[in-house]
């Protein structure tokens, strides 16, 4: 039996993005009409906001180049004037004054004055307003509900106040589904409108504003020069001139906690909440931010949604060549990167040009298309791998079947030459833990093995060949290639040493003999590929690099090691890789020695054995016995030291010109 791979035009998971199919047309356009239909739900719209709120919060000066002053009813004022709220109109007269005095720019008074109070009172603030220079007064808007429909009304101030000269600007704000204000007031007569207007000409510049469709916040709450109002009221508690040149805006604060409700005192949700800033916004500071966007152009316009729907059509056909082009991974990296790229030109358009374009439809558009050539793709490959599998399965272990069907064209099964890295186990003492288990629970024992070594095995790049008794058998480079087979080999015999502890722990407490296993390690030339009859075969290494392999195994007895391996293996591992030189061996049947490694972590300790084998090697017996003493010094009682000691006893026994090897077979051992 044999099986030939399949070839590239064939292979199930880059064919699915390789050859153009109408299945995948037909997915990527419906997958966009589905993100249009979510256009419309007021979810998708939460997100867009979302996305204004961050980009808000990312690019937000921090300041305003504007000469603007707030001027709070916060808390001390209300401590300092020991005045109820609403204030009598004669202080807001002389604020009015004093505000002239110092030579402010404007004034806008964010309060409603649309009932009459005491004569005397209205009659004060007649004569400030008429005396001082441009001021703008609130305007707002009241919804009355009724049995039939809701109707809205104007609220406006007294009309003495505008006829004393002072202007009227509606100072509401529509906030989103949200509760969060991001859009430019609708009306004409807007109140920042207005005290911009204002502002403008008594500055002697030309009424030119800026008009933009979503408010250009300049910072969290704060940002704005913020002054109590008692402060501006009572002379040198601010600078003489302080508001000379200036826009004043007066409004009610945030901290204002005993004397007002939240809707009394003016709060707003503002971006800054999504990014986990302070949410609330006092309704002065957003006059305030108004007036800083018409006067410097700070507020933003929206992108045309045309860009947005050619940007969003063009997507389809550069992901299904990007798709046909690049592997499943290299489509998924481009669809990522338009992802990205689009949200970078949406910040880069917020920050730098002051226009606000969502890229929540590009780029939901674009992982919609990937997701819906990936399902066709994910489709044919699982089609494909079923076909693969069922034919597989009748030559491979599920391991390799597995690994074999994510890369087809790296395997030719029948046989094949290949350097591979050999392992063979085996536990010591199993047999007499097996006298005191009953059938089933030597099972259990050799279940719980198996379990915890195959995974490490696998982890690693190897192959799993079979289990013989308490035995296993496994391979590195085969079926697939791996260049640092040797080094994976041996780094897993070394977790798997590690591993053993906590099932030699678990047998201690069962009050069980303790087992321990032995690892012998060869890299060499093999035949990996089937072997059997056509009733019956397997994959598996043949050759005498597997015999060797598994001698060292059974040598670890003599050297008193848990991990043996060759000077073959010990060549390809990296310097990271730190080993113990401990004797040279010939194997039966061969007459070139081998030298065999343990893995070591004491850098002195493999010095000292490396010297004591050189100087053995030089008939320098002195030295040998020099070094050999170093390493039972750290290492007492080590066998394979003992061991050479003997031998260099023995060496130095011999009578001059005896003939002398210095390496001892494997089967005397």
């Amino acid at each position: 039996m044999s099986w030939t791979p399949a070839t590239a035009s064939d292979r199930a998971g880059p064919a699915a993005w390789r050859k153009p199919q109408w299945g995948t047309l037909a997915a990527c356009a419906l997958a966009l009409l589905l993100v249009g239909a979510a256009t419309f739900t007021r979810t998708w719209h939460a997100l867009e906001f979302k996305t204004f709120d961050v980009l808000t919060a990312l690019t937000a000066p921090q300041r305003t180049a504007l000469p603007v002053v707030i001027l709070a009813i916060d808390e001390p004022t209300f401590q300092e004037l020991q005045q109820a709220w609403p204030f009598p109109r004669g202080v807001h007269a002389a604020l009015l004054q004093r505000l002239h005095a110092e030579g402010a720019a404007a004034v806008g008074l964010d309060i409603v004055f649309a009932d009459p109070s005491m004569e005397a009172e209205d009659a004060a603030l007649d004569r400030a307003i008429a005396g001082a220079g441009p001021v703008v007064l609130a305007a707002t808007r009241e919804k009355i509900d009724s049995s039939n429909a809701a109707l809205w009304l104007d609220v406006q101030p007294l009309q003495r106040f505008l006829d004393a000269g002072a202007d009227a600007g509606d100072a509401g704000v529509e906030p989103d589904d949200d509760f969060v204000v991001r859009r430019a007031p609708v009306a004409r007569d807007g109140f920042a409108l207005r005290l911009a207007q204002r502002a403008a000409e008594a500055r002697g510049l030309a009424p030119v504003l800026h008009p933009f469709d979503w408010i250009g916040y300049r910072g969290a709450r704060g940002t704005f020069d913020t002054r109590s109002y008692y402060q501006a009221l009572e002379p040198g508690l601010l600078p003489a001139g302080f508001f000379k040149g200036k826009i004043v805006l007066v409004g009610r604060s945030a901290r204002t906690a005993t004397e007002l409700t939240r809707s009394q005192a003016d709060l707003f949700n503002s971006p800054f909440g999504t990014a986990g800033g302070e949410r609330l916004f006092p309704g002065v500071e957003l006059q305030a931010t108004l007036v800083d966007n018409y006067l410097t152009g700070g507020g933003l316009r929206s992108v045309h949604e045309g860009w947005t729907l050619a940007l969003t059509a063009l997507l389809l056909p550069v992901l299904l060549w990007g798709g046909r082009r690049l592997h499943p991974a290299g489509a998924a990296a481009l669809t990522a990167a338009l992802v990205v790229a689009m949200g970078l030109v949406s910040w880069g358009l917020f920050a730098r040009f002051r226009l606000w374009w969502p890229p929540l439809l590009p780029a939901a558009a674009a992982v919609a298309v990937y997701a819906a050539a990936a399902l066709v793709a994910y489709a044919l490959v699982r089609q494909r791998a079923r076909q693969t599998r069922a034919m597989l399965a009748q030559y491979l272990p599920p391991a390799v079947v597995s690994r074999l069907i994510a890369h087809p064209e790296l395997m030719r099964l029948g046989g094949e030459a290949r350097e591979v890295t050999l392992m063979f186990t085996d536990l010591a003492h199993f047999t007499t833990l097996s006298e005191r288990l009953s059938a089933e629970q030597t099972v259990e024992v050799l279940t719980g093995y198996f379990n915890a070594m195959t995974p490490i095995v696998h982890a690693t790049g190897g192959t799993v060949d079979k289990f013989i008794g308490d035995a296993v058998m496994a391979f590195w480079g085969a079926p697939l290639s791996d260049p640092q087979h040797a080094e994976n080999a041996v780094r897993a015999a070394i977790a798997m040493q590690q591993a053993m502890q906590a099932l030699v722990a678990d047998l201690a407490a069962r009050g069980l003999p303790p087992i321990h296993m032995r690892i012998g390690l060869h890299t060499g030339r093999v035949v990996v590929g089937n072997v059997g009859s056509e009733q019956r075969f397997s994959y598996t290494a043949i050759g005498d690099a597997v015999n060797l392999a598994a001698r060292l195994e059974g040598a670890n007895k003599a050297f008193g090691t848990g991990i043996l391996l060759s000077a073959a293996t010990a060549a390809q591992l990296p310097p990271t890789v730190a080993l113990r030189a401990l004797d040279d061996v010939i194997v039966k049947g061969k007459t070139e020695p081998v030298r065999v490694f343990t893995p070591c972590d004491d850098a002195a300790l493999c010095q000292a054995s490396q010297a004591a084998l050189d100087a053995f090697h030089a008939r320098d017996w002195d030295g040998a016995a020099h070094s050999l003493a170093q390493v039972l010094q750290r290492l007492p009682g080590d066998l394979a030291a003992l061991r050479l000691q003997e031998r260099v006893a023995d060496a130095r026994a011999l009578p001059a010109g005896a003939d002398w090897a210095p390496a001892v077979a494997l089967d005397k051992l």
